[in-house]
């Protein structure tokens, strides 16, 4: 059931911390500023748009082009992308990387933790255009906790009798100074799939981006690292419950053909995603729960 605006605030809101807003014709928005930082979420597609740290420049990247439409992703932030992900194995027609970044959310609690910390958690809602692309049921729910770091957990819970597996990730835009300048350690000697140059390749120290880059690093459970001498901090990307990263930037030729990355938008953003993909893939036995946690912190470097 979709809350207004009203029973949403009087239900979830927390004074000085938590409020829910409307943007123009555009998404219903859980904004947090708390004591550690600023973030927005949109109950549509279950998408964190933004963090920033107190005092710091923003962590998670949006385009200042992205555009809302209904039933769409908007281009940065945090996607969901689930029960699949990339094209889906069986039917290359359904919607890539599933459907949960383009279904509405709604609010199942919000918290105020000991320490200040603000957690909201939401449930994905499943009707009959979801249960016609994938047929099992599930239910999902993703926390998120705005404190000294940000927290990120998505939950499959498999509710029927026959277990199902299915691939995941929160596909997240980091904001860089400048994409040419920064790189990312953690994955130093890892194999990864080149889904730019093709093949399996293994990686040789520090990932460095020169150009188009999209790979999936798989077998890793491996704490990532993004170097950003520009901004003079490194931005760690702790996770659990995930057996695959994925690096990705369009670069510009690409980037240009989205037309909603802004001037020069590649070079403001990296994706380090935490994902469980192709061989990566989870299975999740009848009356299970698996959970996937993406966890982001910011320390000065240089």
């Amino acid at each position: 059931m979709t809350l207004d605006l009203d029973t949403l605030n009087s239900r979830h809101a927390q004074e000085g911390a938590l409020r829910f807003t409307r943007a123009e014709n555009g998404p219903t928005l859980a904004e947090i500023d708390n004591a550690f930082g600023k973030a927005s979420i949109a109950l549509e597609g279950g998408q964190i748009l933004t963090w920033a740290p107190k005092g710091q420049e923003p962590v998670v990247w949006l385009s200042p082009e992205a555009r809302y439409v209904p039933g769409k992703s908007l281009r940065g932030g945090v996607p969901v992308c689930w029960p699949w992900f990339g094209p889906n194995d069986q039917d290359a027609s359904l919607p890539a990387h599933g459907f949960a970044r383009n279904k509405p959310w709604q609010v199942t609690s919000s918290e105020r933790l000991a320490d200040g910390a603000t957690r909201l958690t939401l449930q994905l809602v499943q009707d009959e255009d979801t249960a016609r692309l994938w047929p099992h049921s599930a239910e999902l729910r993703l926390s998120v906790t705005v404190g000294a770091a940000l927290r990120i957990e998505l939950a499959t819970r498999n509710l029927g009798g026959s277990p199902f597996t299915i691939t995941e990730a929160l596909h997240t835009y980091f904001q860089v100074s400048d994409i040419g300048d920064v790189s990312v350690s953690g994955l130093e000697g890892c194999s990864y799939l080149d889904k730019v140059e093709g093949g399996s390749k293994v990686q040789q120290g520090a990932v460095a981006i020169g150009g188009e880059v999209d790979r999936v690093y798989l077998g890793t459970t491996a704490e990532c690292v993004i170097h950003d001498p520009g901004y003079k901090r490194r931005i760690r990307v702790a996770k659990t419950g995930s057996r695959s990263t994925v690096v990705w930037n369009p670069w510009e030729e690409k980037g240009a053909k989205f037309g909603d990355m802004g001037q020069d938008g590649y070079r403001r953003m990296l994706c380090v995603e935490t994902v469980n993909a192709l061989d990566d893939g989870v299975t999740v036995g009848a009356g299970e729960t698996r959970v996937l946690v993406a966890e982001y912190s910011v320390e000065s470097e240089g």
